[in-house]
């Protein structure tokens, strides 16, 4: 049975609204797209975001649109694919975390799915890797249900990183011979 963890705090300082003006703009200057009109465009409509669990073998699709509101149960079923696997424990992702990988499908093309390698980590799990990996950080935004690594099905991991970087929308970590990106939704940095 699923345990579920008390909702992870709202990004503060951060609107909706403000993400995609921000995203847009980021993307534009990037030469990323050719103009904030196809920006504006790309936003304003609907997109389906498919997902693969590598360690699950879980598939989701979800249907959203950053100018709205998420339904409650399409959160419900974000929180439940992402939850950590190895303690069996669900905990509200950010939400912004789902406008992230809306913006990183949009200006990479990608009508593919997202391989989904990691997504909230219990504290217990968390420093359960710390004893594998130098490289899994002890406060890591995975314990605040903040963050996500993925790889694409139809975008190289080089890409995905380098839109990412021109998003400028939280902390980017790009990990070549492992062949993924870390994505999060806190303070704009890069690794």
């Amino acid at each position: 049975m699923s345990k579920v963890m008390p909702a992870a705090p709202l990004r503060r300082g951060v609107s909706r609204r403000a993400f995609l003006t921000r995203a847009g703009m980021a993307a534009v200057g990037a030469l990323l797209l050719p103009s904030f009109e196809a920006v504006a465009k790309s936003f304003s409509r609907e997109r389906a975001l498919s997902f693969h669990n590598v360690n699950t073998d879980e598939e989701l699709t979800i249907v959203c649109c950053p100018e709205r509101q998420y339904e409650p149960a399409v959160l419900q079923q974000f929180n439940h694919f992402l939850r950590d696997h190895r303690a069996d424990e669900v905990r509200p992702m950010d939400p912004a975390l789902i406008d992230l990988l809306f913006a990183v499908s949009v200006f990479t093309g990608s009508t593919g799915t997202f391989k989904v390698l990691s997504g909230y980590r219990s504290p217990e799990t968390n420093s359960w890797l710390r004893k594998f990996n130098h490289g899994v950080a002890e406060h890591s935004m995975h314990i605040e249900g903040k963050a996500v690594d993925i790889r694409m099905t139809d975008v190289d991991t080089r890409t995905i990183h380098k839109v990412a970087l021109a998003l400028q929308q939280g902390g980017v970590g790009y990990y070549p011979r492992s062949d993924f990106v870390h994505l999060d939704t806190g303070a704009v940095r890069s690794w």
